[in-house]
């Protein structure tokens, strides 16, 4: 029997849906490697937009990357392939994160094809939420949806969620007080408007949603390190809905699993109707994030905080173009 393989046409179009994954600053820290005689599309991490300060240790990359190699599988069950993903095989390479062989499927994958439309929705708000409380039964679909990974999703108690708020403040002074941080966050955001992008990465002005007004809310402020004149201020929720997402172990091919689930999570949660988020500032100072982690519970290591809401939309931010991320060899 003959195996049907993509031809390269056929690829392009699902790495331009892989690409519209989140990532640390909006850096876009990968390569992709398409093998046509083997249908193998390869994913790489791309040492030259690793963060070297707020990331030293790659694990921001490594769910970065593993959120557009997410979306690259749901994209492919779109299209009616198979993606079979091998993560970390290469033990010498620690920058080839995995390959995805692309084949017929005898049985496709519905739950995968059904998210794509969520692909180019989801943006990360940093706007005010409303107060609405989340439906019990959508929090349980996006626990099932990291479980699918094999990742847990934990929604904070109360006096949990009041601890998380204060190691984001903790970590927002950490970062004021270190200019060789702030000049990292700085290199990564850039002016410009949604008719003229300037760059096609980074954090653009007109992302960074409005000042907070009163005590700082679960949003990373950009505009602390590039001003914008006549950016309007605005109050945000007083109990923002946080979910912790979390492994069991602190390795390569954790966060590579943590990756995918995340953006399985966010996706799920745009088709639901939800905006969302993320916070990793506690998480990038080693002291700090052991603590966000709930001590009663079975999460051993919290690889993402992410806010939950209703609320306005954010705006898209550039991506870089096919060509710029992937290779034909």
């Amino acid at each position: 029997m003959t195996t049907t393989l993509p031809k390269t046409a056929e690829v392009l179009p699902l790495i331009a849906d892989a690409v519209t994954a989140p990532s640390m600053h909006n850096a876009q820290p990968w390569k992709f490697v398409h093998h046509p005689e083997s249908g193998i599309v390869a994913l790489y991490g791309d040492p030259a937009r690793a963060m070297a300060h707020a990331d030293p240790d790659h694990r921001a990359l490594h769910l970065g990357c593993a959120a557009a190699l997410f979306n690259l599988r749901v994209s492919a069950a779109r299209a009616g392939w198979e993606p079979a993903v091998r993560l970390l095989p290469d033990g010498d390479d620690p920058w080839f994160l995995a390959e995805v062989h692309l084949r017929r499927p005898e049985v496709t994958d519905p739950a995968l094809a059904a998210l794509h439309p969520a692909l180019r929705r989801r943006h990360s708000s940093r706007f005010p939420f409303s107060e609405e409380e989340i439906p019990p039964a959508l929090l349980d679909g996006l626990r099932s949806a990291a479980l699918l990974e094999g990742c847990r999703l934990a929604v904070p108690d109360a006096w949990h969620a009041e601890t998380v708020l204060g190691l984001v403040h903790d970590s927002e002074h950490r970062e004021e007080m270190d200019p060789t941080l702030r000049a990292e966050t700085k290199s990564w955001t850039h002016a410009g408007t949604t008719d003229q992008q300037v760059r096609p990465d980074g954090i653009p002005a007109y992302a960074f949603g409005p000042k907070q007004s009163g005590r700082g809310a679960l949003v990373r402020d950009f505009g602390r390190s590039e001003p914008v004149p006549g950016r309007g201020w605005a109050v945000f929720e007083r109990r923002p809905h946080l979910a912790l997402l979390g492994t069991s172990g602190d390795t390569p091919a954790d966060w590579l699993r943590a990756g995918q689930a995340l953006e399985r999570v966010l996706l799920q949660a745009t088709a639901d109707g939800l905006v969302t988020s993320m916070t990793s500032q506690p998480l990038e100072w080693p002291e700090l994030r052991w603590t966000v982690r709930d001590p009663g519970a079975s999460m051993s290591h919290v690889q993402m905080v992410i806010r939950l809401g209703y609320g306005p939309e954010g705006p898209a931010t550039p991506r870089r173009p096919v060509a710029d991320v992937l290779d034909i060899r």
